[in-house]
């Protein structure tokens, strides 16, 4: 076979440093964009971008030859330095880890509409919560003296 076929989908979530609800409602639309446009030039394709004040959840489409791991150091990094920049919020910080949960191409739908709909899902259930429930929900160990 002469190609490489994949289908590699990535829920990415992470916050704020201290989980601060820095991200104002009047310059997120515009972050979102820029980390959108962050993951079209790593040569990602960018699914679907939400978030709140205090994290963001990217759903992205992977290549083959994508590392996960410095992909997304590379948009925390880059987004922090133009949220800095830019927005001029000189003290603003991401949390240092991130989860990331891979997900079938039929589950892509239902990952985008949770996604679109983080302000309202947010008014009944907290980051802690909903991210305690992913890595619940997605088999992964931790303890929990080391997640906040």
């Amino acid at each position: 076979m002469p190609s490489t076929h994949t289908s590699l989908h990535a829920h990415v979530v992470f916050s704020t440093k201290d989980r601060r609800p820095w991200i104002d409602l009047a310059w997120r639309s515009r972050l979102h964009e820029y980390l959108g446009g962050l993951i079209r030039t790593a040569q990602a394709i960018p699914e679907a971008i939400g978030g709140t004040a205090d994290h963001v959840h990217l759903l992205i489409g992977l290549r083959a030859t994508h590392a996960l791991a410095t992909l997304v150091q590379d948009i925390k990094q880059t987004s922090s330095r133009w949220i800095h920049e830019t927005i001029n919020e000189k003290e603003f910080g991401w949390q240092q880890g991130y989860g990331a949960f891979s997900l079938s191409p039929t589950a892509r739908d239902a990952v985008k509409a949770y996604i679109a709909n983080q302000e309202e899902h947010h008014r009944t259930k907290t980051f802690q919560e909903e991210y305690t429930e992913f890595l619940h929900k997605s088999g992964v160990k931790f303890d929990e003296r080391y997640l906040w």
